[in-house]
């Protein structure tokens, strides 16, 4: 299978494929859904939540990113594999962002990365394009700093609010962020974002006029039961039959059916005397 890029995904803006992306967290996952076709893996810091328990993405940290974006990367032969950068590896200097950046290229494999914020990340932005790691922006609601926004609210729902998303796009898009992710804002606005920035829109809860679309794994599986986001779809719902699995083997494994012969292995000699020879040994020792 060929290895989609950078460069194949800015080529699929304004053409007739509609760009894929889902979240992955491990090899085996990441494996099935490259398998499946999905254009873009996203190792999101949404693992924070769905994966480790945390109550927001606020305190995953870079070495539990990269220790999953790892996984993701040696799992995947395909599709576009994009390194989610945590709350604080990239708001303090452009130096820290470069450093942090690098690392999921390096140690992860990964062959891009992500980051939040609109005109405040530019200069972040800039100068990791600028020292050779493809960044992904991500604009509207931003789960690190959700608090600021009033919670996981939809964002762009007035005029000001608006104009300042557009801007947004406008401004990464200029200091050469390859693409944006667009969450939770009216379809209307995603609309005419998508039409006004070269660069490909990957939106979730953003309609259907962006150039892709993007869902947390979990959440279009069914296997996440916390809450179920307005813009999720699920697919299919895993949770319920993951439990009446595990049920069913707590059940067997009481009554003694499993395992039986089929799962078990057989010996190339009789093992009936085994414990009478033990105690002659014994003996002889004494």
């Amino acid at each position: 299978m060929k290895k989609i890029t950078v460069k194949d995904l800015r080529e699929m803006k304004g053409s007739n494929h509609v760009i894929s992306m889902l979240t992955a967290y491990d090899a085996s996952m990441a494996h099935l859904l490259d398998q499946a076709g999905v254009d873009v893996l996203l190792v999101g810091d949404s693992l924070g939540m769905v994966v480790l328990g945390y109550d927001s993405t606020v305190p995953v940290t870079m070495e539990e990113m990269l220790h999953h974006a790892g996984a993701v990367s040696r799992g995947t032969e395909r599709a576009l594999v994009v390194g989610d950068m945590p709350f604080g590896s990239y708001q303090v200097s452009v130096e820290q962002a470069i450093a942090n950046g690098t690392r999921f290229l390096k140690e992860a494999g990964c062959d891009c990365v992500k980051l939040e914020g609109g005109e405040e990340v530019c200069a972040a932005v800039r100068g990791l394009v600028r020292a050779g790691v493809p960044v992904m922006g991500h604009i509207g609601l931003t789960p690190q700093t959700a608090g600021q926004l009033g919670g996981f609210k939809v964002q762009g729902k007035d005029m000001e609010a608006a104009r300042q998303l557009l801007a947004d796009a406008k401004a990464l898009e200029a200091v050469g962020a390859f693409a944006l992710t667009l969450e939770a804002v009216p379809a209307p606005l995603a609309k005419i974002i998508t039409q006004e920035v070269a660069v490909p829109i990957i939106g979730i809860g953003a309609g259907p006029d962006c150039d892709g679309q993007v869902l947390v794994v979990n959440d279009m599986l069914g296997l996440f039961e916390k809450f179920i986001p307005k813009f999720v779809k699920q697919y299919c719902h895993l949770a319920p039959d993951i439990k009446q699995g595990v049920q069913a083997y707590l059940q067997e494994i009481q009554e003694g059916s499993f395992p039986t012969e089929q799962h078990s292995f057989a010996a190339k000699e009789d093992f009936s005397g085994l414990l009478n020879q033990e105690k002659e040994e014994k003996k002889e020792r004494e």
